[in-house]
């Protein structure tokens, strides 16, 4: 997956501006403790985080 495709997800789910904040503030426990920022500038698998967002805001299948 690349980049700006993850960040096409996260915007189509989210909206642009809870997208945003969602990447820069909350800290998911399936990536170590870090956000999704965090877990992209230490290079976690940008399929791994996208799946670790959904399932914590229980994103839909359809839609994951």
């Amino acid at each position: 997956m690349r980049l700006s495709h993850f960040r096409e997800l996260m915007e189509g789910e989210f909206g642009p501006v809870r997208a945003a904040s969602l990447s820069r503030d909350h800290v998911f426990a399936d990536l170590g403790g870090r956000t999704v920022e965090q877990a992209i500038e230490a290079g976690v698998d940008l399929r791994r985080i996208w799946r670790a967002v959904c399932a914590v805001y229980e994103v839909p299948p359809a839609r994951r």
